[in-house]
């Protein structure tokens, strides 16, 4: 199952840029957890959001090349597959001027009941709002 692509268009802000005069590589992730958090609100209800949370069991990033405060950059994400408790989240970073790609990453996610912060299976109900 691979579901469709969440996008979104951001400019890079001066508070992302280090000391070497690009963004700073731990703003990258940040950037991947806010677009997946985006998807996320934007595919349930405030109900489905108070009924279940994720969290992260572990991060993969590849960087593929620097970008620099001013460019308009695009996040995608989309999940890959599910099963039982955990999904798999893939992430591109893109600069849409040339269309290189900034950063790749995945994030494996664990689905967990929100009063108990229990894990629980993945129902039907969510994965086909995904799918």
């Amino acid at each position: 199952m691979k579901s469709e692509i969440f996008k979104q268009r951001f400019i890079v802000p001066a508070s992302a840029i280090d000391g070497l005069n690009h963004v700073n590589n731990v703003i990258y992730l940040q950037w991947c957890l806010d677009a997946a958090e985006a998807h996320w609100i934007s595919k349930t209800t405030e109900a489905q959001r108070e009924q279940y949370v994720w969290v992260v069991l572990n991060h993969f990033i590849s960087y593929k090349n620097p970008s620099f405060l001013g460019e308009e950059l695009e996040t995608q994400t989309w999940i890959d597959n599910y099963e039982g408790v955990k999904s798999e989240r893939h992430y591109k970073i893109i600069r849409p001027t040339d269309g290189k790609i900034i950063v790749e990453a995945t994030t494996l996610w664990c689905f967990l009941d929100a009063k108990t912060f229990r894990p629980t299976k993945i129902t039907e109900e969510i994965a086909r709002l995904f799918q």
